[in-house]
């Protein structure tokens, strides 16, 4: 019985792309706890276009892309993040909203609904210029509040003196890399997902 956490070192750097890949990979549910921005296509309707696998409703639809916590307050409410309960669906891949430290109101960010979850955290990661600090102060953020980091993917073209300092210097696991995908189909990602991660990337003990 296994669920994931997919988090990232920032927003739009393509963990919701992953995250349709292990899904498929894992043949899980995909849930999407809160979502940020209607307007466009969301990450759920993009998950079920790319695997065909059951999507869970969010808990939150909210219609500004922005912080999950302005979204909110522009509508006039405030996310309970002590309501985001695990659902009991597995093989279940969950995903966040931006970042590690993402707020959700102006007590609770998703890191601390992740640590409550104590569920195997993939962090995404750029193979940009910047990308070092970035991910290194996610994972010290995500060790220090005690959340299991199963290990980290990087998105992006090849560049592996960064990665292998990332994975060295944050004692991470290098799960494999993901590149850009000029067409994106359900086929293209498939075979793409095959190719960047090994068989056994995604085992180990679960949640």
């Amino acid at each position: 019985m296994t669920a994931f956490v997919v988090t990232g070192t920032d927003t739009g750097i393509g963990k919701t792309v992953f995250s349709a890949g292990l899904t498929a990979r894992l043949r899980a549910s995909y849930w999407k706890p809160v979502q940020s921005g209607l307007e466009e296509q969301t990450d759920s309707e993009i998950v079920a276009a790319l695997t065909g696998r059951p999507v869970l409703p969010e808990a939150w639809r909210l219609a500004l892309p922005a912080s999950p916590h302005i979204s909110a307050a522009r509508e006039g409410v405030a996310i309970d993040a002590e309501a985001l309960d695990l659902p009991p669906v597995r093989p279940l891949v969950i995903e966040g909203a931006g970042g590690v430290m993402v707020p959700l109101n102006r007590e609770r960010t998703f890191l601390d609904v992740f640590a409550r979850w104590q569920v195997p955290v993939i962090l995404c990661a750029r193979t940009a210029l910047g990308t070092i600090n970035h991910s290194l102060l996610s994972l010290a953020a995500l060790r220090a509040a005690g959340v299991p980091v199963h290990g980290i993917a990087f998105i992006g073209d090849p560049v592996p003196e960064v990665e292998e300092t990332i994975a060295d210097m944050g004692r991470v696991r290098h799960l494999g890399r993901l590149p850009i995908l000029d067409r994106l189909s359900p086929e293209s990602l498939r075979h793409a997902f095959d190719a960047a991660f090994p068989a056994d990337a995604f085992a180990g003990e679960f949640a």
